[in-house]
């Protein structure tokens, strides 16, 4: 099972975004048959091998094995991946462009996007990826963003021409700095 699939594909989006169909996936965290999931969700196994025939025609689940049960052979099922990430190209953009202000939401929503991407497209079958992740919460007062912004860009410069060399391994950095929401648990 991959950790993420990342969808570009409206036909997939169509048949993932049905409630009944992400909830099918829950349960097919682990390999199950149908009449299994039909039992935990209180729903005929009919029904549940409808909504499973169209996840396995999108590419989101797939027939793990089968077994023979009572003279016929019952599909067991497994979601192919824990995570499903939408692509935003998926909706497209809406409007024009706004000019690349750094300081402004439509930049860090841009570079989500593009980090998103990269992320998606890295190859997960090289075994574990070196990657780095740092998070942190600072505060800036508003009068101080521009002056942030500034020393930010400095402190990466620096970081840049210090490793930017033609020997290692290749990283691309990118760093988000946003409003921090109320706490989740």
């Amino acid at each position: 099972m991959r950790d993420v699939l990342y969808l570009e594909q409206i036909e997939q989006a169509e048949a993932l975004l049905k409630p009944q169909r992400v909830e099918i996936l829950r349960q097919l965290a682990e390999p199950r048959t149908c009449t299994e999931i039909a039992a935990r969700m209180e729903q005929t196994p009919q029904r549940v091998y409808y909504h499973v025939k169209q996840l396995v025609a999108a590419g989101l689940v797939e027939l793990v094995n089968e077994r023979r049960v009572r003279g016929i052979n019952e599909g067991i099922y497994q979601a192919v991946a824990r995570s499903y990430w939408l692509s935003p190209r998926l909706v497209g953009r809406i409007g024009g462009r706004r000019v690349r202000d750094e300081l402004s939401l439509g930049y860090l929503l841009d570079l989500m996007e593009e980090v998103q991407a990269d992320v998606a497209a890295l190859d997960r079958t090289a075994g574990e990826l070196p990657s780095v992740g740092v998070s942190g919460e600072i505060r800036v007062p508003p009068e101080h963003r521009q002056q942030f912004l500034h020393d930010l860009q400095a402190t990466l410069q620096d970081l840049f021409t210090r490793y930017g060399g033609a020997e290692g391994d290749a990283f691309k950095l990118a760093v988000a700095v946003y409003p921090k929401g109320t706490d989740r648990d």
